[in-house]
């Protein structure tokens, strides 16, 4: 932790988060040709982005910005696990046993899965003695998020909040900062139990999409329930939602589970074992 990581994160709170995002959301949704083309090349060169394993290789190929960061894969790219799998590609900062219902956000904080989820009683009750894991999605990496397991879409949860930027210095620095920032909050019932995959967003993430809803946020500054008619079952390894332009996804698993020897920061690969469930 340095001055600089510091001033960096207090330097956000004055700032028009929403703002901001909106306006950079228009640039990515540009489909100008050439303005475009500039911008997911100039990308490409200053993230060091792999296109070798992207279904369109070709950068120029896509329609906007927008395309190109939630482009998908190779069929073969990304090979299942077994267990309880990460649900993108990104650094696992955190991951664990839930204390009392609080969440670790990085040494010296913690935030609690009640708010997270968006204040409601009964449904943090249910995932105080659990586990969980945040992978953070850096700009470089694939922007599909999939899920662990199998599941039963049982509501979906929009949270409006702020729109720090999520990264290791904000995450040292702003308390809560995944409690406090903009999420969709998408509750599965599985065969091990509920699980919680909240969609975190950030400065510049200009939307989160799901598969059965589409474009969710932005919405207006309330928090709004949602439940589906028909049951939503998506199976695991599928895909989930996206970001345009990436965060954080937090998943909360209801009841225990253990982890595989993953360290702390270490790189993960969406659809590489995470975990396996404890037994009953």
């Amino acid at each position: 932790m340095t001055v600089s990581q510091k001033a960096f994160s207090l330097l956000q709170y004055p700032l028009p988060h929403h703002a901001l995002s909106r306006l950079t959301g228009k640039v990515a949704a540009c489909d100008q040709p050439r303005v475009k083309n500039a911008v997911i090349k100039a990308f490409i060169k200053r993230f060091d982005v792999d296109m070798s394993q992207a279904l369109e290789p070709d950068p120029t190929a896509y329609a906007t910005f927008n395309d190109f960061f939630t482009r998908a894969l190779k069929p073969d790219a990304r090979p299942l696990g077994d267990g309880i799998l990460s649900p993108a590609d990104g650094t696992l900062s955190q991951f664990g046993r839930l204390c009392a219902g609080d969440i670790v956000q990085a040494k010296g904080h913690r935030y609690s899965v009640h708010t997270l989820l968006g204040g409601d009683d009964a449904l943090a009750q249910e995932f105080m003695a659990g586990s969980f894991a945040t992978v953070y999605l850096s700009p470089r990496d694939y922007h599909r998020v999939h899920m662990p397991v199998t599941g039963t879409l049982r509501e979906m949860i929009y949270v409006p909040g702020r729109l720090f930027s999520v990264n290791q210095a904000t995450a040292n620095y702003v308390p809560g900062l995944f409690a406090r920032n903009e999420r969709l909050v998408c509750i599965f019932d599985t065969e091990h139990g509920p699980m919680a995959m909240v969609l975190v967003g950030a400065m510049i993430v200009a939307a989160i999409e799901t598969v059965w809803a589409g474009q969710v946020t932005p919405l207006a500054g309330t928090p709004q329930r949602m439940v589906f008619g028909q049951p939503i079952v998506i199976e695991k390894g599928a895909e989930m939602g996206r970001f345009k332009l990436g965060s954080t996804v937090v998943t909360c698993f209801a009841k225990p589970i253990t982890f595989a020897e993953h360290e702390l920061g270490a790189k993960v690969a969406m659809g590489q074992s995470l975990a396996t469930p404890q037994a009953s």
